[in-house]
């Protein structure tokens, strides 16, 4: 192996500026010794990395693309490294991005920050919310470490590996003045004459649809939000039923309004929550400390 962590770092600069004369203005050094150290890299890979076109700049071929991530990866485990030999790795520190599936972020996401906040006060959290596709994108472009999510497309990800961290059954919403309000549980069978209040997110319509159509009725989808809290707000309004699988803390609705929970005695298995990351990415020591966190916060009774 004939390349240098400093290339390495040379290139990445050069890539994210898309200009050797801007990549050399950031690292303070010469232009010639980022170019050199380039087309080292180049050399010793056997591979070009960049397209370069004059008065356009820099433009990462795919070969490039690759090594981008996987720079990025060793750089980080370099540094981690460096300060577990300087006996610095008790304290961790750093930038951690999480992916997290958008009806999932208000249930979990608070106390994540709370608890990093308190036990690793050094971790820069940043969390990108999103639904199940975009956040499939975000991990394999490398734009997150690890994603919370539903396990909704993950199957069809060979690049993926999910670890099941919680289970959320699906359950129904309906007002809390509906002649259905004060039972503890039903089936959709009696509801099919009743207008369906969809949450509209990719791969989450076709669940819930998925759920009515097992009882051999066909959903009469009346509203559609991909808002979660909008879908509750509108069942309180008398609007029709939905269902959901995240519960939340109260029954009261942003509309001001009141929704009643009931347990779905036909709604299939529960589906479950996951952390998904790339198979291939080697985690650093803050990100599994971030991925901990969230296991044993999902792992706590509700409301705890």
């Amino acid at each position: 192996m004939g390349f240098t962590l400093v290339q390495l770092r040379y290139f990445l600069v050069a890539a994210e500026r898309g200009s050797m004369t801007e990549a050399a203005a950031e690292l303070h050094i010469a232009q010639s010794a980022v170019s050199t150290a380039v087309h080292n890299l180049e050399q010793d890979l056997r591979v070009q990395l960049f397209i370069r076109r004059r008065g356009r700049g820099l433009t990462l071929t795919p070969a490039g693309e690759r090594l981008r991530q996987q720079a990025e990866e060793l750089l980080a485990r370099a540094r981690e490294v460096a300060e577990e030999a300087r006996g610095g790795g008790e304290s961790l520190s750093g930038p951690v991005t999480v992916g997290c599936f958008v009806t999932l972020a208000p249930h979990y996401l608070p106390a994540l920050f709370s608890e990093c906040t308190r036990r690793h006060p050094g971790i820069e959290l940043d969390v990108v919310e999103a639904e199940a596709d975009q956040l499939v994108q975000a991990l394999t472009a490398g734009r997150v470490d690890f994603a919370l999510t539903y396990d909704l497309g993950l199957a069809a990800e060979p690049d993926l590996d999910g670890e099941t961290v919680a289970r959320a059954p699906a359950y129904v919403i309906v007002a809390a003045g509906h002649p259905l309000a004060g039972r503890d549980s039903v089936e959709l069978a009696e509801l099919s004459a009743e207008p369906l209040v969809l949450l509209d997110l990719p791969h989450s319509r076709d669940y819930f649809r998925s759920l009515v159509a097992a009882t051999g009725t066909a959903p009469d989808v009346r509203y559609r939000t991909g808002s979660f809290e909008t879908v509750r707000s509108l069942v309180a309004r008398g609007l029709g039923y939905s269902v959901l699988n995240q519960r939340p803390a109260t029954s009261q609705t942003y509309g001001g309004g009141e929704v009643a929970e009931l347990r779905l005695r036909d709604g299939g298995p529960p589906l479950d929550v996951r952390i998904a990351s790339v198979r291939s990415m080697t985690q650093t020591a803050r990100a599994r400390a971030v991925m901990d966190l969230l296991r044993e916060i999902a792992g706590r009774p509700a409301g705890a």
